[in-house]
């Protein structure tokens, strides 16, 4: 696992031991990258379900300005303070420990806002549609916001929510993995392909 591009290219990130998180490969990270822009000017990303913060580092590589990681294992958010560390992204970070139902309800408290959100969680654990209702209803995104999830290919997630948050497009990769990336619209015209 490494950092594909940006000003961290090609350094080694470190991945969670055992097979209870899964690292998004770098074939489908590049790919990720390459729809929805390889490179930043600015912004906040948040990494859910972060792992080994593999996501949100490569987004910081590539220009975004800070990154909220958050991680419910001990042993996950010791490898992301690494892997933030490795990159000196220490200053451009936040790491938490939490689950993410909880983080996000702290998060809207603070009323932050993100760019751009990766959303990652163990294919065993769907709660992807809860977690994005509770994103829109902490008013976590701005408008034009991208939000990036990272699923079994058996799993159906529905073309908008709430009317705001669009699928933009799905991608579907060798084994069990899909990619749907969403942009979170307020009345502006939708992106187009």
């Amino acid at each position: 696992m490494r950092v594909i591009s940006g000003e961290a290219r090609g350094r080694s990130l470190k991945a969670v031991k055992g097979n209870r998180t899964r690292p998004t490969t770098d074939k489908v990270k590049e790919s990720i990258f390459n729809i929805i822009g390889p490179y930043f000017d600015g912004g906040m990303v948040l990494d859910l379900y972060s792992g080994s913060g593999g996501l949100g580092i490569e987004a910081l590589s590539r220009g975004m300005e800070f990154a909220v990681f958050i991680d419910r294992s001990k042993q996950a958010f010791d490898v992301i303070q690494e892997n933030v560390r490795l990159c000196r992204y220490e200053p451009k970070s936040e790491i938490y420990r939490n689950d993410v139902s909880r983080a996000i309800f702290l998060l809207a408290k603070r009323e932050m806002q993100f760019n751009l959100i990766f959303m990652d969680p163990p294919y065993a654990d769907q709660q992807i549609k809860k977690d994005i209702q509770a994103l829109i209803k902490g008013q976590l995104f701005k408008d034009d916001s991208l939000i990036v999830i990272e699923h079994d290919t058996s799993i159906s997630l529905p073309d908008s929510f709430e009317g705001h948050l669009n699928l933009w497009k799905r991608n579907d990769y060798h084994g069990k993995t899909a990619v749907s990336i969403y942009v979170f619209e307020s009345g502006k015209e939708k992106l187009s392909e």
